[in-house]
């Protein structure tokens, strides 16, 4: 089977002949099949760079818009809790560091606080607000921390009273979140809170994403 390079040779030098066929003088002109081969492999050439290019192109494009669907994605995330230790009358004091379990969800949105391990864990890298606060009696002191991964970053405490029968402590901060980080509470040692009508509480919310 011929090729189409040998059948473009082919059909100039048929063309060529029968213009001079007439032409004694003149003589068929064939054009050489190096040239037109060397012109054809240009051109493939060219054509392979081109057919890059575009694949190249789409798939800059599909990455754009992949990376536009995930900003957008992160764009709209709402992030906003709030959880009461809700029960029974107390808790603690223990002898031990204790996580403090905020089991009655209030608010939840975005699903990061963890209600069955008391701890927040950030979902998007950014600004958050987070608020604790407590109820307690005077027997024992009243010391609650509040911390970023294994960073201790605030706490709210009221020392032991014999003559003060009612103890309230608070705290707020701002932290700089990345994705994956963990924000929950400690009850120090030998220290307890009220928990029923909802009076010890844990909050945060998303500020801004970074």
């Amino acid at each position: 089977m011929l090729s189409f390079m040998s059948l473009l040779i082919l059909l100039c030098c048929e063309l060529n002949s029968g213009q001079f066929e007439n032409d004694s003088q003149s003589e068929p002109l064939c054009p050489d099949s190096h040239d037109l081969q060397k012109e054809y492999d240009a051109m493939k050439k060219k054509m392979e760079a081109l057919e890059k290019m575009l694949k190249d192109s789409q798939t800059r494009l599909i990455n754009n818009e992949n990376t536009r669907t995930e900003l957008k994605n992160e764009a709209s995330m709402q992030v906003i809790f709030s959880a009461a230790a809700g029960g029974g009358s107390s808790i603690g004091p223990f002898d031990t560091d204790t996580t403090l379990i905020y089991e009655t969800v209030i608010t939840n949105i975005g699903s990061a606080y963890n209600k069955t391990t008391g701890v927040f864990t950030a979902p998007v890298a950014g600004v958050y607000y987070f608020s604790i606060f407590y109820h307690a009696g005077g027997e024992h002191e009243g010391k609650l921390l509040l911390y970023k991964n294994t960073q201790l970053v605030a706490m709210a405490f009221d020392q032991r009273s014999d003559s003060d029968t009612a103890d309230n402590g608070g705290n707020a901060v701002f932290l700089q979140l990345q994705r994956g980080d963990q924000v929950y509470v400690h009850m120090a040692p030998n220290s307890h809170v009220w928990r029923n009508y909802k009076h010890t509480t844990f909050s945060g919310f998303l500020v801004t994403q970074m």
